[in-house]
C-alpha cells in the first residue's frame, strides 16, 4: 500500500498547452483599460488655467476606465452624458472651456443608451481624448472626453 502519491512530472503536451493558454490570455489581460481617477486628471489648475497630468497625457487615445456619477441627462436616452466625481442635482453644462469644471468628464457612448439615476455610481470605459473640443451636434465644450464608451453600474 502506497501512502504518498508521486509528484506529477510535467509532460511536453502539458507545457505546450500551458504556453498556448498564456499566449491566448495575454492579449486579453493587456486589453484591460487603464484606470484613471478624478484626482489624477490634472497636474495643476487655477486662475492661470490648468495642465493635464502626465498620466492622462500618456494615456491620450488609449482605452481607460473611470468611476463616477452620471449627471442628470437632458433626456432619458442619449448618446452622451457628463460623468461627475459626486452626484449632482443639475447638469454641469458650460458655455466655454474657460469655465470647465475640473471634476467632470464628457462621455460619448457607442450608441444611444438609457441613462441611470444621478445617484447611481457607474464605471465607464472608453477612448480618452483631451484638449478643448466642441461637439458639433450639441455645442457642448469639453476638455476631457471618453469616446466609443460604455458603462456598467458600480
Amino acid at each position: 500500500m502506497q501512502l504518498c502519491a508521486k509528484p506529477a512530472i510535467p509532460t511536453r503536451r502539458g507545457l505546450l498547452n500551458g504556453a498556448a493558454a498564456i499566449a491566448l490570455c495575454g492579449p486579453a489581460l493587456a486589453a484591460e483599460p487603464a484606470g484613471i481617477a478624478f484626482d489624477s486628471l490634472y497636474k495643476s489648475f487655477g486662475v492661470l488655467g490648468f495642465q493635464f497630468s502626465d498620466r492622462v497625457t500618456a494615456l491620450r487615445g488609449q482605452s481607460v476606465r473611470i468611476t463616477g456619477y452620471m449627471a442628470p441627462p437632458l433626456k432619458p436616452e442619449s448618446h452622451f452624458f457628463v460623468l461627475t466625481r459626486e452626484p449632482l442635482a443639475i447638469c454641469p453644462f458650460c458655455q466655454s472651456d474657460a469655465d470647465w469644471p475640473v471634476d467632470i468628464v464628457v462621455v460619448f457612448m457607442k450608441e444611444i443608451t438609457p441613462m441611470v439615476s444621478a445617484g447611481r455610481k457607474v464605471v465607464v470605459a472608453g477612448r480618452l481624448e483631451i484638449g478643448s473640443a466642441t461637439d458639433a451636434e450639441t455645442g457642448f465644450v469639453s476638455q476631457i472626453r471618453l469616446t466609443d464608451a460604455s458603462f456598467t453600474l458600480a
